[in-house]
């Protein structure tokens, strides 16, 4: 009865404009940040290596690399501080978390693209 309750008020909050991605792809994280009065958009690009949790409390991992050093962030799928994301490019991956992607650099990051084929989505 209660987790009916909970799930019933979790649904007002929930985005409908929810995007759909998935582990591997590489993703533009579009976040509203304030600063004074003023907001503006801040873009984190990078791969996605985890997702977890579920309902409004469902979160994704981002990783990237700047100036030879790893950053992850960690952010709420069902936030309204997140403007969009956008998807890049979607990358093959037989795993649901990629946590081994934190001890590989350069081109050992890479990973394999995902072919789309145009045929089978037209029909």
């Amino acid at each position: 009865m209660s987790q009916e309750i909970l799930n019933h008020v979790e649904k007002s909050n929930l985005r409908e404009d929810c995007p759909k991605f998935d582990i591997g792809d590489t993703v533009d994280v579009h976040t509203k940040i304030h600063e004074g009065e003023k907001e503006r958009i801040q873009v984190f690009s990078g791969v996605v290596i985890a997702r977890n949790g579920s309902g409004t409390r469902e979160m994704f991992t981002v990783r990237r690399i700047v100036a030879g050093q790893g950053v992850e962030r960690k952010f709420p799928l069902h936030s309204p501080r997140i403007a969009k994301v956008e998807v890049k490019r979607s990358g093959v991956v037989r795993r649901a978390k990629l946590f081994y992607l934190r001890e590989r650099t350069g081109k050992a990051v890479r990973l394999k693209e995902r072919r789309v084929d145009r045929n089978k989505t037209k029909a």
